[in-house]
């Protein structure tokens, strides 16, 4: 067969109406998508630094279509961080409200393992977001991405000790805790360094593993 030989008429024609059409994304989906993308390509532990052209190759558009939706890379890391603010803050807030439906000296205890336990949850279940939770996949970034995440653990543990330092007002008269602030920063450095360590085992180290019993020798404790 001739391979310059035209294709006859008709084959050509319900070659074309049996293909199914492609559907243009609509407004913010691509945007969602190129997200989607990002995260899961942060999910390959050990990769090298993701770059623009290897996002656009992913999805198959090009790299001036990237741009059409954020402004740079830093922008796109900037929309994972509002993901991440956004649930993880979200979340924080039903923990906080629904425990404090029982108000007591345990209330704030109650909370900071809850909270500690939704961030590990929500690393293991997003496991591209656990390495920008880290700092690990921002290596190279832009600087205010760092910050960005530095400021929601100093916010997250701000949260804790509140919780904490709420609750050890109900206690009874004549009985001290621990330090609040002590324990919260204790939380979250505890927190922060399950999810490191997540990241850096290849997501085999899970941050959940025993978190309980290393909750409990930090919130913990008798009065005497």
């Amino acid at each position: 067969m001739d391979p310059h030989a035209a294709a006859p008429t008709g084959a050509t024609s319900d070659a074309a109406s049996d293909a199914p059409a492609r559907k243009r994304p609509r407004p913010g989906e691509r945007r969602v998508q190129i997200l989607q993308t990002l995260a899961a390509m942060l999910e390959q532990p050990g990769g090298e630094r993701i770059t623009t052209a290897a996002l656009a190759a992913r999805l198959e558009v090009s790299e001036a279509a990237l741009y059409r939706h954020f402004a740079s890379k830093a922008q796109m890391f900037e929309g994972l961080i509002d993901f991440i603010e956004q649930t993880v803050f979200s979340l924080i807030n039903q923990i906080i409200e629904k425990e404090a439906a029982e108000p007591g000296p345990a209330t704030g205890v109650r909370q900071a393992r809850r909270i500690a336990g939704m961030l590990v949850q929500f690393a293991e279940k997003n496991r591209g977001m656990a390495r920008v939770m880290v700092g690990d996949a921002l290596v190279l970034e832009n600087e205010r991405l760092q910050q960005r995440m530095n400021a929601l653990f100093d916010k997250v543990e701000a949260t804790i000790k509140q919780c904490l330092r709420d609750a050890a007002l109900l206690s009874p008269p004549g009985t001290r805790g621990p330090d609040p602030q002590v324990q919260a920063a204790t939380v979250v450095a505890l927190v922060a360094g399950r999810l490191q360590r997540f990241a850096r085992s290849g997501f085999k180290r899970l941050p959940s593993e025993h978190l309980d019993a290393g909750l409990g020798l930090i919130l913990d404790w008798k009065a005497a």
